[in-house]
């Protein structure tokens, strides 16, 4: 097999990103598709043992297709979950790697050489069985510089990757890297003859492994799947069917959970968080999912990291996440919440301190400070942002907000034509490692094309302590290098959190069986059934 490098992340990819990380809310384009293989019936593998049909209340519309390579719509995304298998998975709830279509976690050969070794009997919806040329073709086309997936940047290490034999993978590392069996569950196995023939027809129509299959999608309406009866492996469907709901306006998604139109919701608004009783429940999970203040450091305004820390400590972070957000959410004190396993507490915490802020504008010469603060219209944003201008205000700060929808807000930033950004992210969606989750903002695209921090001599040294850290072979090491960027990086404040916001989610409990809220944006029905 030929050899593949992978990309780096360039404009194309990054296009592509704004559903899967939290600015999903503006709907861009869509498509309607349907059809794909009929259901052969039966129960095989637990289909259907736990009743008929479930039904879900999504928040966010259909604004990609469904090709695991390159989708970046967050409902598409989930969907994905149910449809496609990695060689290793993610538990939707806990983020722990657990192997899938691979009958173990891969095997280490020596520091740069992994094998795996795929589930006997493993079929796609169409019937056709799972090769080690499938994963090999899966892999490929990630990395091909030409297919602009956003899912490369998460996999540079890889070199080559070989199909041993029609069960056995085996994969080439340009470099020791101690986080490999867990991150390739960012690539999904696809079949080679479906989705190289017509990757089009592919996109709008995914062929996978998973328990479910794509029966149908209908743009700001649907998606119905069905179980798949010759699934064989760990997480067989325990429901017949799943029709998921488009529900972009939240009192509808409230509305269908209390009449009981569907048994879970997604994105509960958070003023209807205490207001269910009986048997819906609602629970907010933590999350890393997060709110942050993006600065142009390339703007004479902002190149001094004091007049960035100023803004951060002049915000009442309390007040906004008590007022906006009723609660649910955490004050960032590092760059990962303190419910995450690698949480360090920066060297630099940004508490309610207008003394502190005033100071920091003297010291930098920026007594007069006003600006224009572009905001994305995701709604708890928006709730959120006239509490920051009132905070800054106190400050002595003028801040102008400019609220529009996403993909507008991006094209002005990409043009360089910004101030200061508010906007919510959310990586965690592709993995939930410190690696990832830092190189996501700190590493490439957003530094260099994003908020202008490329020719810092902090910048280029972050990149190589994650670069050092990617190498590192001892966890706690690699935990004191990632401690090392979180300390760089809140005391530069070019990009920073300035809270961590709890995801509330609401089901019926008497209605679904096994059902746990997500710490990131969708929902799951993988091991879950009706009741």
């Amino acid at each position: 097999m030929p050899s593949r490098s992978a990309a780096g992340v360039d404009r194309r990819t990054f296009m592509r990103l704004t559903g899967a990380i939290g600015v999903a809310a503006a709907a861009t384009t869509g498509l309607t598709a349907c059809g794909g293989p009929a259901s052969s019936g039966g129960g095989a593998g637990g289909a259907g043992s736990g009743g008929d049909t479930i039904e879900a209340g999504l928040s966010y519309p259909l604004s990609t297709g469904f090709d695991p390579m390159i989708t970046s719509g967050a409902t598409p995304y989930a969907a994905n979950m149910h449809i496609f298998e990695g060689l290793v998975d993610l538990d939707p709830a806990t983020l722990v790697a657990r192997p899938a279509l691979a009958t173990e976690m891969p095997k280490k050969i020596n520091a740069t050489t992994y094998r795996a070794t795929l589930r006997e009997g493993a079929t796609f919806h169409d019937g056709s069985p799972v090769r080690a040329e499938d994963v090999v073709f899966s892999f490929e086309r990630v990395l091909d510089p030409e297919n602009a997936s956003l899912m490369a940047q998460f996999v540079p290490f890889i070199d080559q990757v070989d199909a041993v034999d029609a069960s056995t993978v085996e994969f080439k590392l340009k470099h020791p890297f101690a986080l490999f069996p867990s991150r390739i569950s960012v690539v999904r196995v696809v079949p080679k003859k479906i989705a190289g023939a017509d990757p089009k027809a592919f996109d709008a129509k995914p062929v996978g492994s998973g328990p479910y299959r794509f029966v149908q999608a209908v743009r700001e309406d649907k998606i119905v799947m069905e179980a798949y009866d010759k699934y064989n492996g760990p997480h067989p469907a325990k429901a017949k069917k799943m029709i998921w709901r488009l529900m972009s306006d939240p009192s509808a998604r409230v509305s269908a959970l209390e009449s009981g139109r569907v048994q879970a919701i997604e994105d509960v608004p958070y003023i209807d968080v205490k207001g269910f009783t009986g048997d819906n429940k609602v629970e907010s999970v933590q999350s890393f999912g997060l709110l942050f203040l993006m600065f142009n450091c390339s703007d004479k305004r902002f190149e001094d990291k004091r007049v960035r820390q100023a803004l951060h400590y002049a915000l009442d972070t309390e007040k906004i996440i008590s007022t906006a957000l009723l609660g649910n959410a955490e004050a960032a004190s590092g760059y990962v919440p303190p419910t995450h396993p690698d949480y360090h507490k920066a060297a630099t915490v940004y508490r309610h301190d207008v003394a502190k802020a005033k100071k920091l504008l003297a010291e930098a010469g920026a007594t007069k400070l006003s600006f224009t603060l572009l905001v994305t219209d995701t709604g708890w944003v928006k709730d959120i942002a006239p509490l920051l201008k009132e905070s800054w205000a106190a400050a002595g700060i003028e801040a102008r907000l400019d609220i529009a929808q996403s993909p507008a807000q991006y094209a002005k930033v990409d043009k360089g034509d910004f101030d200061v950004l508010a906007a919510p992210g959310d990586p965690s969606v592709f993995g939930n490692d410190a690696d990832l989750l830092l190189r996501w903002f700190y590493y490439g695209f957003w530094p260099e094309k994003r908020y202008g921090w490329a020719g810092s001599p902090v910048y280029k040294k972050t990149k190589s302590l994650l670069d050092r850290a990617a190498r590192e072979a001892d966890a706690d090491r690699r935990k004191e290098l990632w401690a090392e960027v979180t300390d760089l990086v809140a005391d530069e404040a070019a990009l920073y959190p300035v809270l961590h916001r709890k995801l509330p989610t609401a089901w019926q409990g008497g209605a679904l069986t096994g059902f746990k809220p997500l710490p990131t944006t969708g929902l799951s029905f993988v091991d879950v059934g009706r009741s």
